[in-house]
């Protein structure tokens, strides 16, 4: 029988442990362009200078997920950070675990809305992308370099189950 996991609210607090939280929420801001636009400043610590690597802008586009979620693998990526602002209203899923020797017994969830974004730490073990309910585009903040820095765990079928709560 699967360990079961339900997901939890994405919170600023909650999720330091894996990254940080994108969102204008508490954020320092200020106005620009003659009051015309709000900047809100320096949302997360992008990671991506190491060993030859530079930041890269790209477009996830997200298709749906069936829950309960049960996780076959998990990556992470120890030379960058890797950030995801949905791009529009939707629902998703936040899967993590703590850098170091992946442990599916300390995996955490999060449920996040359209309006919150995250920025994995260097290390941090993710689930790819998941969209719930429709598909959904994503802005994503990652490292590119010549190199690969992709690490990639199995989860045995049946070991963990992810529900929403």
């Amino acid at each position: 029988m699967a360990a079961g996991l339900v997901a939890k609210p994405l919170t600023r607090a909650a999720f330091t442990p894996f990254g940080d939280v994108i969102a204008r929420q508490a954020a320092k801001h200020f106005d620009i362009n003659d009051g015309m636009a709000t900047r809100y400043h320096d949302l997360a610590a992008i990671d991506a200078g190491r060993a030859r690597g530079h930041p890269a802008l790209n477009i996830f586009h997200g298709r749906p997920w069936k829950m309960p979620l049960r996780p076959k693998m998990m990556e992470r990526h120890a030379l960058g950070s890797q950030a995801f602002m949905p791009l529009g209203p939707c629902r998703w899923l936040v899967v993590v675990a703590r850098p170091g020797d992946f442990d599916v017994a300390a995996m955490d969830a999060f449920l996040a809305d359209g309006g919150t974004g995250v920025n994995y730490h260097p290390g941090t073990w993710h689930h790819p992308l998941v969209v719930l309910d429709e598909a959904a585009d994503f802005l994503v903040v990652d490292r590119v370099a010549p190199e690969p820095d992709c690490d990639v765990v199995h989860i045995l079928p049946g070991t963990i189950e992810i529900t929403l709560g």
